[in-house]
């Protein structure tokens, strides 16, 4: 009985019932996307800097999380030092600049023999290695998510200086670009330098006994494992990160909490006169408290369920319109969200159920 009148009631109500379910979708959404985007952002950052193929990074003592932002401050002769420890097969020094011209993207000035050495080499989909200064990579991400796309022979704009596209590769080799070391340093006019040294070892090799010797060779550097690194790139170890998720969600919680109390505060004014019959048959408070609840719940239950569902086709949509990011949905965090849209749904709605306990039968029923 009580769930038909609740039902009736939405039913009758359409516009409103739309705006409610809505801003829990809403909430939900924006949980989802934010935490997503973040996580994902992240995990192609892993994945693409573990693709790289090396064991041993070496980099500065001040470099940051980001590598892209910790310019080129070490000489590229403490790569030559590096390769003469026991062990090591090789060390590909590369230089590492972030380019904002279309959305921060990571250039890598590399030397291409000793890149290929530690990495691998490349999977070339089109066009061929780097051969020439003013040549360019870019790995097929990038090329899609260049409007029109991009093909080899085409220029390309980098750092304002005119690049020649001499190939697209398989992404996954640390960044989305990629150009002769040399040529990167004169540009950011850091010759000689390097802002990480990329070393490879032996396939027997015990990857902390060499850690010991590089770090006894280079005391003033931070010599870590790859697996270490790794470790590092999660929300916590970036600055300002795990906060901006935080008001995010804040912002999220502050929309629900706003827009079902709203709802169910103007769904009891306009039940003032069905209340009073309630209670004029003998309803009891916790009945009326139940009934709005309830209905609260009626309302959260299919928001939730639309903002599950709209986050997955929000995410193709912008995997579709920009191709290079990452959006990471999980289980754990659509948990989260609904949790969170839950409780914030609950909490606007306890006001509207408390006065609707407070109202007198008999004032309730001459309400016109």
């Amino acid at each position: 009985m009580v769930n038909r009148l609740i039902v009736s009631n939405l039913v009758m109500r359409p516009v409103r019932t739309l705006v409610s379910i809505t801003a829990v979708a809403v909430e939900v959404i924006l949980i989802i996307m934010v935490v997503g985007l973040t996580h994902g952002t992240l995990q192609d950052s892993v994945r693409r800097t573990q693709g790289v193929g090396a064991d041993i990074m070496v980099q500065p003592q001040t470099t940051s999380v980001f590598m892209g932002f910790s310019g080129a401050p070490m000489p590229i002769q403490v790569g030559d030092k590096v390769a003469e420890i026991p062990n090591v097969r090789a060390v590909a020094p590369v230089m590492i600049q972030a380019s904002s011209g279309s959305g921060i993207t990571l250039i890598y000035g590399i030397d291409p023999e000793s890149f290929r050495a530690v990495s691998g080499g490349f999977r070339f989909l089109e066009g061929h290695d780097l051969q020439n200064p003013d040549e360019v990579l870019v790995d097929d991400i990038y090329a899609r998510s260049q409007e029109g796309g991009v093909r080899v022979g085409d220029t390309i704009t980098l750092l304002n200086h005119p690049f020649r596209l001499a190939g697209v590769v398989e992404h996954g080799k640390g960044a989305r670009i990629f150009v002769r070391l040399d040529t990167l340093q004169d540009l950011m006019g850091s010759v000689g330098k390097a802002s990480v040294f990329f070393v490879k070892l032996a396939g027997s090799a015990s990857t902390a006994a060499v850690v010991s010797d590089i770090q006894r060779l280079l005391p003033g550097y931070q010599i870590r494992n790859m697996e270490e690194y790794l470790s590092l790139m999660t929300v916590q170890n970036i600055p300002g990160l795990g906060d901006f998720i935080n008001v995010m969600i804040g912002l999220a919680v502050a929309i629900g909490l706003l827009v079902i109390f709203i709802t169910m505060y103007s769904t009891i004014v306009e039940r003032t006169r069905e209340i009073g019959i309630l209670k004029s048959m003998g309803a009891s408070n916790r009945y009326i408290v139940e009934i709005v609840l309830r209905e609260t719940t009626f309302l959260t239950v299919f928001g939730i369920g639309a903002g599950i569902g709209l986050s997955y086709l929000v995410r193709r949509i912008l995997l579709h319109s920009f191709p290079s990011l990452n959006v990471l949905i999980t289980g754990d965090w659509m948990l989260r969200a609904a949790l969170i849209a839950f409780a914030a749904s609950l909490l606007g709605a306890c006001y509207p159920a408390f006065r609707a306990t407070r109202q007198d039968a008999i004032e309730a029923l001459a309400y016109e």
